[in-house]
């Protein structure tokens, strides 16, 4: 059983809290809705979008590792958020599916999903579609790339160039280039947790050292602000720091000069015009987006090129309390079919 968290009379979400760009009004057709899930460990979060690409419920449910419980768990979630909108099923304009793991968007295969309890190789697209019974797009993406494309979605103004950077257990970003994703080769693009940030540093589990995720992810707070913790680490460390402890002042400004670096790393290799930070550790809210725009800020002082990239005003903080990565599978179930993602 889910939990509805998005209601409102005659299945309007108010646009109070909404940015511009996502709010208007349904043409009253049910052409044009469309249901996306973000599957992660724990939970299943998954919004319905009118045509207008409004988000107008959501609802949450608890995962349910393997195969046959992911399958469940989606199937039961795109048929109670069409009943929310009052939509049927076959009238849907496609399902995404957003989930962590190596996946296949040609095919919707997916394969070492270790935290879905998904090792081998499987067609979950196929088999949510094969489920639903109807003929509809099932899109399947990693969710790295589903929250870029929510995150674009989301911008006060339209936005080609965009990466999504989540700061979690690692660290590692989404990225949308020209309007499009770019997966890379092998899928790998964006993976830029495991590159080295600091010489002969922190081991990582990727066999290397020094990594950025080693310094800029939710574990390396965990790491170098042990507990135990009433509340998550990242808001107890920012809290402390904020009161003037000086072993706290020390951790979150390294934490911020790494998370700095990735945003670099992000900026001067795709040009991106925005970089999104998501992830757990942006629960801090606004004295994170403060204290790494403050280390951007001191390095363009130092740099004039740097300077000249403008790199403080290129971040800003995912919405608060938004699933973005669900609203952007929603839009890739959507735009599957017109090859558009």
């Amino acid at each position: 059983m889910s939990e509805q968290l998005i209601t409102a009379p005659g299945g309007q979400v108010p646009s109070d809290g909404l940015p511009a760009s996502v709010v208007g009004t349904p043409d009253g057709s049910p052409q044009g809705w469309s249901v996306g899930l973000d599957v992660g460990g724990t939970k299943v979060l998954g919004v319905v979008l009118d045509p207008a690409g409004v988000v107008r419920h959501e609802v949450r449910s608890t995962t349910v590792r393997g195969v046959d419980g992911v399958v469940d768990g989606v199937v039961a979630a795109v048929h109670e958020l069409a009943g929310l909108a009052g939509v049927s099923v076959e009238d849907l304009a496609g399902v995404g599916i957003g989930l962590p793991g190596v996946v296949d968007p040609v095919d919707g295969s997916v394969e070492h999903a270790v935290n879905l309890g998904i090792e081998a190789r499987v067609a979950l697209g196929a088999l949510v579609a094969a489920r639903l019974g109807a003929a509809l797009p099932v899109q399947v993406e990693n969710d790295l790339n589903m929250a870029a494309l929510g995150a674009a979605h989301l911008t006060d103004a339209p936005v080609a160039d965009l990466a999504f950077l989540a700061l979690g257990t690692g660290v590692a970003a989404g990225l949308l280039l020209d309007g499009r994703l770019r997966r890379g080769a092998t899928g790998a693009a964006g993976e830029i947790g495991h590159l080295t940030l600091i010489v002969d540093g922190l081991p990582c589990k990727c066999g290397q050292a020094g990594c950025v995720e080693q310094y800029a992810s939710g574990t390396a707070i965990d790491v170098a602000w042990p507990g135990p913790h009433a509340r998550p680490a990242p808001l107890e460390l920012f809290d402390a720091a904020a009161a003037g402890d000086p072993r706290a002042v020390e951790v979150r400004d390294r934490f911020a000069w790494a998370v700095a670096s990735a945003v670099r790393i992000l900026v001067l290799t795709c040009d991106v015009q925005h970089v999104v930070i998501g992830g757990g550790v942006s629960g801090v809210g606004a004295p994170l987006l403060e204290a790494v725009r403050d280390v951007l800020v001191a390095e363009a002082q130092a740099s004039p090129f740097l300077a000249s990239m403008g790199l403080a005003n290129r971040i800003s903080l995912a919405p608060a309390g938004m699933p973005v990565g669900a609203v952007g599978a929603a839009l890739a179930g959507r735009r599957a079919t017109e090859g558009a993602i």
